[in-house]
Parts: structure tokens; C-alpha cells; sequence
């Protein structure tokens, strides 16, 4: 989304709209990777994409009204994109504790049941962050499925991509017929979303996870810290 804002000049709300597309490109293939592997629990996806679609659904809906501005969806996104950088650098410096948590949780709690009255709640809200600002969400669903139905981390991201993948159809049909969006750029920069992860999953296993995750969460932070400075120095 700040690519189309600040690169290609394109509106706040229609970038989100595209945004949603590609998103939702990129997580289609992901999920297809990850089936192939056995890494996506298609029933605690259905338990929680319904309500993620309705609020994809909604918070779009929501995100169109005139009186919304697109400053305020800028600074919701960077918001959202803080959140998002600093869970990733934290998480990459405790690789150990993860690891721990991501075995050990499930021996542990091995009887306990899954929090099922929680992952509709927190699809809900998830899916309405996803359709007011465009963003994928998986940061906050990858944890929220390993703590509360006591999966495997490898499937809570498998998981993840299923669910991304149909919220963010929901969330682009809210934004349908509300906002102006060139269909070419549409189904350009989706196409090269889809063809950049390809090339980022088969450049994925010649480096290291936790720097990885770092170094991305370093960027995106640097990234949000620009649009911050961008929309407050106006």
C-alpha cells in the first residue's frame, strides 16, 4: 500500500483496495505451499474466517463512508505497521523461548480445550483491521492461533495464509464499486506480488529465520517511522 501511495501516486483508498488484491494473491500461493506440506488446518479455518471475512467486509464498508478520511487510514496503516515491526524484531530475539513455546505449549496444555468462543472474536476484529487499512493481519493471527487452539507454529502459518487469503476477498468486495482502480495495475501488481514470492520462498532457505525476521521487522519499521513523518509534516 505505501508503494502505491507514495511510488505510484495512486489514492489512499484505492491503494487499499489493490492492496487487498495482492494480498490475497500472495497468501492464495502461500496457502498452496503450505497444503502441500500438510501445514494448513482447513477446520480452525473455518472456524475463524467467517467472522475475519464479515469484518473485512465491514471495516471496507466502513473505510468508504466520504467522511473518512485517508489520513486517517495513513496513520491507522503506520500504526498497524509499528505494531506489526515490533512483534517480529521482539519475537526474532527470543528464537529459544519461541521454540520452547511452539513444542512444549501442546504437551503441556495437551487437555485442555481450544479457546473456540475467542477465534471468532478475534477474526472479527482482525478481518476490520484488514479492510479499514489493507493489511494482511497474520502478525496478529499467527500467535493468536498457536495460543489459542495449541497448533504447531508451521501450521498456525500455513493456517494463516487460508484465512488471509478469503478475508481479504470479503475485504476488496467492500471496497468494490467505491472507489476508483485502474484494473491494469490491478492485476500487474498482483501478478508481481505473486511472482515475488515465489522468488522469495526459494530464496527463503538459503538464509537465516530469525535474521530474516529481523531485518524485515527492521524494515518495516523504518518504513512506518516515514509515512509518520510524511503525513505529521504537513
Amino acid at each position: 500500500m505505501p508503494i502505491l501511495v507514495y511510488v505510484l501516486g495512486v489514492g489512499t483508498k484505492s491503494a487499499i483496495a489493490i492492496s487487498l488484491v495482492s494480498v490475497g494473491t500472495v497468501s492464495l500461493i502461500g496457502t498452496i505451499l503450505h497444503w502441500q506440506k500438510g501445514n494448513v488446518r482447513a477446520d480452525i479455518a473455518l472456524l475463524f474466517a467467517p467472522t475475519a471475512m464479515l469484518g473485512a467486509y465491514l471495516g471496507a464498508l466502513f473505510a468508504s463512508l466520504p467522511w473518512v478520511s485517508e489520513d486517517a487510514q495513513l496513520l491507522c496503516f503506520s500504526i498497524a505497521m509499528v505494531m506489526a515491526s515490533l512483534f517480529m524484531i521482539l519475537k526474532s530475539k527470543q528464537p529459544s523461548k519461541t521454540a520452547q513455546m511452539t513444542h512444549a505449549e501442546p504437551s503441556v496444555k495437551k487437555n485442555a480445550p481450544p479457546h473456540w468462543l475467542m477465534i471468532p472474536a478475534e477474526g472479527l476484529g482482525i478481518g476490520m483491521i484488514t479492510g479499514f487499512v489493507g493489511i494482511g493481519g497474520g502478525f496478529a493471527i499467527v500467535p493468536a492461533l498457536v495460543l489459542l487452539t495449541n497448533m504447531p507454529m508451521k501450521q498456525a502459518i500455513g493456517t494463516s495464509l487460508l484465512i488471509i487469503t478469503l478475508k481479504s476477498i470479503t475485504g476488496f468486495l467492500g471496497y468494490l464499486g467505491q472507489v476508483q482502480m485502474s484494473w491494469s495495475l490491478v492485476g500487474s501488481f498482483s501478478l508481481a506480488a505473486g511472482l515475488g514470492t515465489l522468488l522469495g520462498s526459494y530464496l527463503n532457505q538459503f538464509m537465516s529465520a530469525r535474521i530474516l525476521q529481523a531485518s524485515f521487522g527492521y524494515f518495516v519499521l523504518s518504513f512506518a517511522f516515514l509515512m509518520l513523518t510524511a503525513q505529521f509534516s504537513f
